[in-house]
Parts: C-alpha cells; structure tokens; sequence
C-alpha cells in the first residue's frame, strides 16, 4: 500500500471507535513461557466530541489497551476511560468543554475562566491493587484492572492541591514501595506540590515549593535522597491564560534568558535546593541517582524551538501540506555537584523519545537504557534503541515502516541481571495499517522481535504505559 506523507501522519492518529475484547490469532515467533502478566497502555483513541473534530494530540479521550499474556496466547481488550468529555462526545456533536489545544467554539468569551477538560489519556499505573488512568492538570481516574471499568475520579480524600493536579509521571520507591509524585498549581499561589503514596494507598504531603515564576514541569526522577525536577523555561503568559485569547498550550512561552532550574526536594523534608542552568527542553526523564554527594539525572535534550513543537502538537485531523517532523534530540546525562556546578554529558546522539530503563534500578545508577528511535517517514519513531552506558554501545532494532511506541522492560525473573528480560512495544505496522505487540529479548534487539502478535486493527498513536505479572481475569 502506497501512503503520501500527509497520508501517513493522518493514518498513525486515526481514531479507534469501537471497544473490542478478543484473542489476537496471528502471533509470528513463539511467546516466551516465562513471560506471563498483563500490559497495559493508554493513549488518546479519538479526537473527537461526536463528529466535531479535535486537533491537539493532548485532548483526545483516553483509550487503554490490556494485552493478557499467559505464556501461550494474546488476549487484547480496549476500553475508554468514561470522563465528563468522554460521555459528553456520546451524546453531542458540540464542543462543550476546553482542551490544552483546542478552544471551545466561540472565542475568548466562551472560553475565559474555563479549565482544560480531564480526558485520562496521559498515563496508566499500577495502584492499591488497581489502576490509575493519569492526565496531569486533574484527578486521576481509578480503573478496574480486569475489566478496565473506569471506577471514577480520586483527590485521595481532598487532600490534592486546589486544582487536583497529579502528574501522568509518578516514580516508586524499590525498596519501600511507596509512590512519589507532584502537581503544579497556578492558583491561589504558584507552587509545586509533592507527594508521596504509601502501599496501602494513602496519600501524604510533602514539600510545597513557591514559585512566582511557575513553569509547565510533565516529569521528575527519584533517587534515595530527592525529588529531582528539570524546570526548563517554559512559561504561562498570564494575559493569555487570563482572557482566553489562546489555547492552554499556545500559552505557553519559551524564554530561554529564564534558564533552567533544577530542584532537588529532598524526601526526607528539609529545605529545597535550585541550581540554575542554562535553557533546556525536554519532556521525559529517565533515571536520576546519588553519586556520593553528587545527584545524577539523565533525560532526553530536545533540539528544535518550541514552537515547533508546539505547532506538532496541534496538526491533528487537519488537512496538511506538510508534515511536521518528530523534533531532533539527543538521551543527556546532568551531574549536579555539592558546589552546584552542573555538568553535562551526552549519552547518544541518536535522537529518540519515551526513555526507560530497569524499574528495578530506580533510585540508583542504571546500565542500560531503551528508546523509541527517530527516523524514517515523516520521523516517526520506527526503531527500539538500546544504550549501554558503560561501554557506549548502541544497539538497534529497525522496524522499517513503522510507528512504535515506548519500549517497556520486564526482567525474565525476579532476580534476573539488569537487561535479562525483554522489551515489550506496541508498533502500528504502516503498510498493512495494524498495530503489532512486539517481544523482543532486550540483551539482543538486533535480532527482531522474538514474538510479534498482530492485532485485527490499529491502535492511534500514544504514550505511555505498565505492565504486571497479575494475569487480568477475561
């Protein structure tokens, strides 16, 4: 099949409208026996209120998708998180609630005071014995983890911030369990909330950092002793926010004169540091760890104006001339030292996104990590990358026409070495318009997928996601 390029950006975010629940019947390769337990991913399945077309990558509902491996077969199943903007869009045409990028019809009238609506799209965790469906300006969403019932929204008992903000990137603490997290809040002050959850779920407050000069943060790291933020520049106008002329995102400013702060927060109370930097930009961050008195970090350095990426975010459901390209980046590694000095290493220059690693090594220094890879048509990510940085090394895995998602690592055994186990990817194979899960031993992702089972359809474009060795009951 022959797919323009405009055709092809169109093909990777278009939407799944049906909820579907079967046994995936074509499976190349042979299943490893030993990898049993339950994925799941979360993404916006469509942007869309009706038949009213969205165009912001962020505002589309939010679909998760639950592959059941028994060691044998692939269940899949897919439900949509049932949010106010979710049921709304089964009953209406029109556009009644506020995205990050689209407007409600109507200009700044229609639109002043308003919030952007919760669509649950952003992220999917393991909570309490269940899920959390996350989007990060709002509550999370509890999610029957059988089922994928959405059981409803949580502030764990009032005690989250004036807005409700929790992270879509909250960070577990290996050796007690205990889940770590942040919200921004723009009003009545501005200020980063931190949080920790203990194991029976309950939610405890942390530190509040004031911050007159607030940025827009999606993630932080953990190690022993911090909190780690990177806060590059990115920055609210407030006569934008204020009267609505914008969207949310288009509100957004970079302004690299600002810098870049990182803050420690430590987890143990005590006061904060801020260490000034120069202007970054990045999305995610992978790992960070205490090196005697220094603090490790390692993210992905975007290397393409704001603006662009900004533009990228809105070109859904459009009729396009052109396509924007995935930005440039490269995975850097940042050592901040007692003194405060910060110094800079780069890792790989070969550009990719969605970093992970070993959760097993959380909090302390990681060997290996495992991208989605830039490249091919339109740069879409169409290749899983492994970087071992001890030796340099870089090993990839090319998935020709393709669009593959976060590549999530999962030890063959509890007490399996660090990179024994496999990477586990959803990729939308472009010429035959199906998504695949892809199961590839990470010691060798240049071997290919040790098993790919090809679903029936395609599954749009999204972010992120989790597994867990709790077989979901069908």
């Amino acid at each position: 099949m022959t797919v323009t390029t405009p055709g092809l950006y169109r093909q990777v975010y278009a939407p799944l409208l049906d909820e579907l629940d079967y046994r995936v019947d074509q499976i190349d390769g042979r299943l490893p026996k030993e990898l049993t337990g339950t994925l799941y991913r979360i993404g916006p399945g469509r942007h869309q209120v009706g038949r009213s077309l969205l165009h912001n990558v962020f505002d589309g509902d939010g679909m998760i998708s639950q592959f059941v491996l028994d060691g044998s077969s692939v269940r899949y199943r897919n439900r949509y998180v049932r949010t106010r903007h979710f049921m709304h869009g089964q009953r209406s045409d029109r556009i009644r609630y506020r995205g990050v990028g689209d407007q409600i019809p109507g200009g700044p009238l229609a639109n002043i005071g308003r919030l952007p609506a919760n669509v649950a799209n952003t992220n999917i965790v393991n909570y309490a014995g269940g899920l959390l469906a996350l989007w990060e300006l709002g509550n999370p969403h509890r999610i029957d983890p059988d089922s994928l019932e959405t059981l409803g929204p949580t502030d764990f008992d009032g005690k989250l911030g004036f807005l409700g903000a929790f992270s879509a990137h909250p960070k577990w603490d290996p050796d007690t369990g205990d889940m770590y997290n942040f919200g921004l809040d723009l009003l009545p002050t501005p200020r980063i909330r931190t949080y920790r959850v203990d194991r029976s779920g309950r939610l405890h407050r942390l530190a509040s950092v004031s911050m007159l000069d607030l940025p827009w943060n999606h993630d932080f790291a953990l190690t022993q002793r911090y909190l780690v933020f990177v806060l590059d520049p990115i920055l609210p106008n407030i006569a934008k926010l204020a009267f609505a002329t914008h969207s949310f995102i288009d509100s957004l400013d970079f302004k690299p004169a600002k810098g870049t702060r990182f803050l420690l927060v430590p987890k143990s109370g005590g006061k904060p540091r801020i260490i000034d930097h120069a202007a970054l930009l990045h999305l995610h961050v992978t790992n960070a760890y205490d090196e005697g008195d220094d603090v490790v970090v390692e993210l992905v350095r975007l290397d393409t104006a704001w603006s662009e990426i900004r533009r990228m975010t809105g070109m859904v459901n459009r009729d396009l001339l052109d396509t924007p390209q995935f930005p440039d980046s490269r995975l850097m590694q940042y050592r901040i030292t007692k003194s405060g000095k910060v110094i800079e290493r780069q890792l790989t220059e070969h550009p990719g996104e969605f970093p992970q690693y070993d959760w097993r090594r959380s909090t302390r220094k990681h060997r290996y990590s495992y991208l989605s890879g830039a490249g091919g048509p339109v740069g879409l990510f169409n290749s899983i990358i492994k970087i071992d940085h001890h030796t340099g090394a870089l090993t990839t895995c090319d998935l020709g026409p393709s669009s593959v998602g976060e590549p999530l690592f999962v030890p063959r055994a509890p007490d399996a070495p660090e990179d024994d186990g496999w990477l586990l990817a959803l990729n939308h194979h472009l010429p035959e318009n199906r998504s695949q899960l892809l199961i590839l031993d990470a010691r060798h992702p240049d071997r290919g997928p040790r098993a790919t089972a090809w679903l029936n359809h395609p599954i749009p474009w999204g972010f992120h996601g989790t597994f867990t060795h709790r077989l979901a009951t069908l």
